[in-house]
């Protein structure tokens, strides 16, 4: 790439943002993710490991495991237990997780399902009035009806189980004394609190702990302990992941379900102890000498993310370049496609069957036919993969907000770890147990069973696990670990981890300009280009393509890690807080 060309990279890499985060979804009325003020991030060089998360905190966590000795799943377990403490609005113990894992030693990629499950006594109806009329989101989403069983601790056990190396008891060390001694609550959290008040003011556990006596919200810099957690951390650490799914940390949880007197859930002690990680096949797509391996169902992460770029791929895109209106109209256009089949077929198919060729190639080239560069599609249907079996189904339209975190980490001995973990909505339910946050999941199921007649595939059903967007990725080249990524941001994961995927494999850019590198994607029609960026020039070309355009804050949280020549070169999302620690 010449010099003219890697300035206009740099040059889009430099971003204003706006202190108070906005959205044009329905979050508006509680904006629980609040979005602070740009933190300049620089690319992070490492020969032996590294860890890249959303918070200092956690990734010192990780990092003091790494040095130790630690594995990538050791690691792992104190970055989770870390961020469930200092950055609660996002994930927790009360929530869970999808992980993609390649093991050096086996020379092995696969996956873990920790998604949260549809309690037993659930049924489709669970948010539809007796008249059969769907809730409001925010009817739905708080108090004990959204919650799901959670699935994170099971999954941080099952990962020290299959390569751990630290003691088990060590790993919560870090976390458990946070907790006691306490945190200054940092910009990000707070200004999450203060965007959230009305809605943590519901319910008295979670009204003491993030606003004060006089319930305004607590303020960045304010030392925040948590000796509840502390004991949780304390038990499961003295009896893994037993303490918390069979025992009083489980009954504590269903009570606050059961009890909420505006809006309890249906959520039983035996859905705890049916809880399973699943172990799944990891999702792949060929591009150029890569594979890009993920999450399948019930994600659709990997699917979607290996639709657009196996769309995209029909393109140049490497000579179009990032500035280019042209490359995002197609790489948009792609997205728009790709999330029509997201939502007709993608669901768990444990409960639902897919078609086999969402991600063959002469289907994806067939579609990629349907887009002429230079003009916006009008509409979009799904399209006709090949299926062995198929049945007729229904669009779904289910919400999914961008409340969740991700974490990349590679070990000294070449293993790596991309997950993402998330409670759904900021703040989950807004239900608190045992010093943590409970999930709000069920609200990722589609409100509606059915629709004109036909199923839809994400309807709720007892134990099913909802659809995610989170896309944990690892790109694989000549057989080995070359990129470990991944993102929050609800069902615009998809399209932030596509662009980075893209950024640096089609226009050459270091990990961390592809993680800066400003948002825009198409997932529904409306093309959204990130507000205050370099972005916002393209915006009347776009325009002039036939694009409704909105600019808006696109809050991406990408952290990844690129293995390349024996060493690692690491990047974290300038718009949080995480950072990336190495040696």
């Amino acid at each position: 790439m010449n010099v003219a060309g890697k300035s206009l990279l740099l040059s889009m890499a430099l971003f204003a943002y706006h202190s108070a985060y906005a959205t044009s979804q329905v979050a508006d009325a509680y904006a629980p993710e609040a979005q602070g003020e740009l933190q300049q991030k620089n690319l992070v060089e490492a020969k032996q490991f590294m860890v890249a998360a959303a918070n200092p905190k956690a990734v010192e966590a990780g990092y003091a495991i790494l040095k130790q000795g630690g594995s990538v799943m050791d690691a792992y377990v104190a970055v989770q237990s870390a961020l469930g403490l200092v950055e609660p609005q996002s994930s927790g113990l009360g929530g869970g997780a999808f992980a993609v894992y390649y093991d050096a030693q086996q020379k092995k990629l696969t996956t873990f399902d920790a998604r949260e499950t549809a309690p037993q006594a659930a049924t489709p109806e669970l948010f539809q009035h007796q008249d059969g009329t769907p809730y409001q989101f925010y009817d739905a989403v708080i108090g004990g009806r959204s919650v799901g069983t959670p699935g994170t601790v099971a999954l941080m056990e099952t990962l020290h189980k299959t390569n751990g190396k630290l003691p088990w008891t060590r790993l919560f060390q870090s976390a458990i004394e946070l907790a006691n001694h306490g945190f200054a609550i940092s910009p990000r959290m707070a200004g999450a609190i203060a965007n959230s008040k009305e809605s943590l003011a519901r319910y008295p556990d979670t009204a003491a702990y993030f606003l004060d006596a006089k319930g305004a919200p607590r303020a960045a810099g304010f030392v925040l302990k948590n000796p509840a957690y502390a004991r949780t951390l304390t038990r499961i650490a003295q009896s893994g992941a037993e303490a918390f799914y069979h025992g009083a940390i489980a009954e504590d949880i269903v009570h606050a379900v059961r009890s909420v007197s505006d809006n309890p859930g249906v959520l039983s002690l035996s859905d705890f102890m049916l809880y399973k990680v699943k172990e799944r096949e990891a999702t792949c797509l060929p591009y150029e000498q890569y594979a890009i391996c993920g999450m399948g169902p019930p994600s659709s992460g990997a699917l979607t993310v290996g639709q657009i770029l196996g769309m995209t791929k029909h393109f140049d895109l490497s000579a179009m370049g990032p500035t280019s209106p042209k490359a995002w109209q197609i790489i948009g256009d792609a997205s728009r496609l790709a999330f029509a089949d997201r939502g007709r077929y993608i669901a768990d198919t444990d409960y639902v069957p897919m078609p086999e060729g969402l991600l063959e190639d002469d289907y994806l080239a067939a579609r990629a036919t349907l887009i002429t560069p230079g003009k916006a599609l009008t509409s979009v249907s799904a399209g006709e993969p090949r299926w062995e079996q198929a049945i007729a189904l229904a669009d779904d339209q289910a919400i999914e907000f961008p409340s969740t975190s991700h974490i990349s980490i590679v070990d000294a001995e070449g293993n790596a770890l991309s997950v993402t973990t998330t409670i759904e909505n900021g703040f989950g339910s807004r239900v608190m147990s045992n010093g943590f946050l409970l999930n709000n999941e069920l609200t990722d199921f589609s409100f509606a069973a059915h629709r004109n007649g036909y199923p839809i595939a994400n309807r709720l059903e007892p134990g099913k696990r909802p659809r995610s967007s989170m896309a944990p990725t690892i790109v694989m080249k000549d057989g080995k670990p070359y990129m470990v990524v991944g993102s929050p941001g609800g069902s615009r994961i998809i399209g932030y981890v596509s662009k980075a995927l893209i950024a640096h494999l089609e226009w050459g850019m270091d990990m961390q300009q592809a993680i800066s590198l400003p948002n825009m994607l198409n997932r529904f029609g409306t093309y959204d280009v990130e507000k205050g960026t370099s972005a916002e020039a393209l915006v009347p070309a776009l325009e002039a393509m036939g694009y409704k355009v909105s600019v808006t804050n696109l809050n991406s949280g990408l952290q990844g890690i690129l293995i390349e020549d024996g060493k690692l070169y690491g990047g974290a999302d300038p718009r949080r807080e995480g950072m990336v620690l190495g040696d």
